[in-house]
């Protein structure tokens, strides 16, 4: 009977000691010195640990003052471990009398969109399939090869020069539609193989860095079509894009560019140089500013492999040539499919919408007689016109890191 008590005691104590707090006070912390977040109705101080979060500083502040309970399941592929790090965090709960979800979003929705993952999680539906993944990387090796095979015996003119810079950028396409996959941890259960197989179709295969490509990327998952939280629709004043944009640029007299004609020279700028340029010097600005020492080493890989293979070939200056119109054919496929599959004109400030709907406004349908699946790396399907988009929902399910 002592003992019950005692027990009922400690329970008692154990209660009295956690906080509960309202969203108009948790909404409060989203200051770049002071950020909360709640997960499952638990509330968390981040602050201080944002800068060790192995998915950057970004992705978790864009979540501060706000429910981060769906991005957080989506996001980390074996939760319960993540666990060990939330605990010393934890400074409370929502007070009983407030809802699950901040600034009145439509609990049904989300509630049902949580059982639908659940239900595909059952059907084993983000299972991966071994074979594919290493019957893909190996038609991109087999490409690889197949380049200096036929450079070996047609040797170098114009016709031979021509089609070679198509295999390669074919392959370049490929290897980075297939390290989406690994950067997501989509292939393997274990999240190191994923990592590692990840660096190196990134960096050997293609010359960029992992971490570079992770905290982009994670961003425009976590905020997709957002701006300031977004990369992807971070254009640097060059395009204004969706709806809103062009209406806010034009009230507070912001010209850059004759925005007016953006839709002449956006094929003049965007489509040739986003890889070859921007990408490639971002890339190397990245590992260097950040001291991403791994991701050079793998980029240095790539490159040393490159012109030991073609240098012979071309010369240096020839070969440097080579790179940058592979890059520029690259370049041209990435734009077209990224902005064909989730580059929408509903691009505006912060709505706060729940996680559900920031997926699938921002994941595009087309319609089309062609099936585009391997040219975009099986990332968008054609689809009848009333198909709903349950791709965009399933994909909203698990986008790990």
């Amino acid at each position: 009977m002592g003992k019950g008590g005692e027990k009922g005691e400690e329970t008692g104590e154990h209660e009295a000691q956690i906080r509960f707090y309202s969203w108009e006070e948790i909404q409060k912390h989203n200051l770049k010195t002071d950020k909360w977040l709640v997960i499952d109705r638990k509330v968390y101080n981040i602050t201080n640990w944002v800068r060790r979060h192995p998915g950057g500083h970004r992705v978790i502040s864009h979540y501060a003052g706000e429910d981060a309970t769906d991005a957080f399941w989506a996001f980390h592929i074996n939760p319960s471990f993540v666990q060990k790090f939330l605990k010393p965090l934890l400074i409370g709960e929502l007070a009983p009398g407030e809802p699950s979800q901040d600034r009145d979003k439509n609990s049904q929705l989300v509630e049902d969109f949580r059982a639908l993952r659940k239900t595909a999680e059952e059907m084993n539906l983000f299972k991966a399939d071994p074979v594919f993944f290493s019957l893909y990387l190996c038609h991109i090796l087999i490409m690889e090869a197949l380049a200096l095979l036929m450079i070996s015996y047609y040797g170098t003119g114009w016709i031979t020069t021509f089609i070679l810079s198509c295999i390669l950028a074919t392959s370049q396409a490929q290897a980075g539609w297939l390290q989406h996959d690994f950067g997501h941890l989509s292939v393997f259960k274990k999240s190191v193989w994923n990592h590692i197989v990840h660096k190196f179709v990134i960096g050997h295969l293609k010359g960029a860095s992992a971490n570079w490509w992770n905290h982009r990327h994670f961003q425009h998952h976590a905020k997709p079509n957002i701006f300031k939280k977004d990369p992807d629709v971070n254009m640097i004043h060059i395009f204004v894009l969706g709806d809103s944009q062009p209406v806010e640029y034009g009230k507070k007299k912001l010209k850059y560019l004759p925005y007016n004609h953006q839709h002449e020279y956006f094929f003049l700028v965007f489509p040739p140089l986003l890889i070859p340029v921007y990408f490639q010097m971002q890339i190397m600005m990245s590992m260097i500013r950040h001291k991403f020492w791994a991701d050079l080493i793998w980029a240095f890989s790539y490159y040393i492999r490159y012109f030991i293979t073609f240098i012979p070939f071309y010369g240096v200056l020839g070969s440097l040539f080579l790179l940058t119109f592979v890059r520029f054919l690259e370049s041209h496929w990435f734009v077209w499919v990224t902005q064909m599959n989730h580059i929408p004109m509903e691009i505006d400030n912060e709505k706060h919408r729940d996680w559900l709907s920031s997926q699938v406004a921002g994941a595009l349908r087309y319609i089309s007689m062609f099936d585009l699946k391997y040219l975009s790396g099986y990332l968008i399907t054609p689809v009848v016109q009333q198909q709903p988009k349950v791709s965009a929902v399933l994909v909203g399910c698990h986008v790990q890191y």
